[in-house]
């Protein structure tokens, strides 16, 4: 089947708007190398996440292999199949001794970080992506049916099923207490709820929401499209977008404690930055992927920034500015 190539008319200004301003000389910045660069096989990546205590960096791939990675020093771990065909997401659980992942196969699976299956459920439906609260608790999946669903990740009951989405899930995100579920789809829409409350729609952003984040305090929810940030304010639903300097799909965002955002961009350009979550201006450049960018992981600690992205590498940055504190 070949593929077919098509240009949402809502994003052709801004790409314009964004190409005249890369001319403009938005090069003032240069982009940091990666202290690492790790091969993860022959397959892109397909998912991210980096340890509770910063001790293993986890990518997911294509393929539906998991690969794990001990930081600091990049050394290879172990690696498993996991899923067929694609990881769609990965949480650690406790401190890094256990893992959960989720496929399009419609699996989500917890596995000890050797790579052994300690439990397995059928979710029902493609997953598409995922998320956990802060504790890990609970995780929330988003599927090709457009339901959102979330589960105790200990025992892999399900708490609660929604279907939200015309079409299939793009995102979803849930909030620190994991009293708070969003999610983004196909069909252009975000929604936002409480648990177990009805879900309420949100302004439609000019792009899908290919990534959503809480902001700290859960009083507002950050998502991203083709080259702007998007910013819901809760209370009152008001919204704005902003532009910054990925010239493509910001594809996924991982916020920092101070207010900061790491970003991945994919489709038209591979951009790592760190940006002002307020503004959308770009404070420090990390180098760019030779293919489409997938996922960010700062890890919690604050010292590494991993990324992935379709050229099946993992990078790493020592961030010894501490840019995330």
């Amino acid at each position: 089947m070949s593929a077919r190539i098509f240009f949402d008319p809502r994003v052709l200004a801004p790409l314009l708007l964004s190409g005249a301003i890369l001319l403009a000389g938005c090069e003032s910045l240069p982009e940091r190398a990666p202290d690492l660069v790790l091969s993860n096989g022959s397959s892109g990546g397909s998912a991210l996440a980096t340890s509770p205590d910063s001790r293993l960096i986890a990518a997911g791939s294509l393929n539906g292999l998991i690969r794990l990675w001990q930081l600091p020093d990049g050394k290879a771990a172990r690696q498993w199949l996991a899923h067929r065909p694609t990881v769609n997401g990965i949480v650690f659980l406790d401190d890094g001794s256990r893992l959960l992942s989720a496929g399009y196969d419609g699996r989500i699976a917890i596995w000890t970080d050797q790579g052994r299956l300690i439990r397995e459920w059928d979710s029902g439906s493609p997953v598409t992506a995922l998320a956990a609260s802060p504790d890990r608790d609970v995780v929330v999946s988003g599927h090709a049916d457009g339901s959102v669903r979330l589960w105790q990740a200990e025992g892999g009951q399900i708490a609660e099923w929604t279907a939200v989405h015309r079409g299939m899930v793009r995102a979803v995100a849930l909030g620190a207490a994991g009293d708070r579920v969003a999610s983004s789809g196909t069909d252009g829409h975000v929604y936002w709820w409480h648990r177990q409350a009805s879900p309420q729609r949100l302004a439609d952003p000019p792009s899908d929401a290919r990534t959503l984040v809480f902001a700290p305090g859960d009083a507002s929810l950050l998502g991203a499209g083709w080259f702007r940030l998007f910013r819901w304010q809760l209370a009152d639903g008001a919204f704005s977008s902003l532009a910054t300097e990925h010239a493509g799909i910001i594809n996924d965002l991982a916020l920092t404690p101070n207010g900061r955002v790491f970003s991945i961009s994919r489709q038209t350009d591979s951009a790592v930055l760190l940006l002002d979550a307020e503004t959308g201006q770009t404070l420090q450049r990390f180098q760019r992927h030779d293919l489409c960018g997938v996922a960010v992981s700062p890890s919690p600690d604050g010292r590494f920034l991993t990324t992935t992205s379709d050229d099946a590498s993992v990078r790493i940055w020592r961030l010894q500015d501490h840019t995330s504190e």
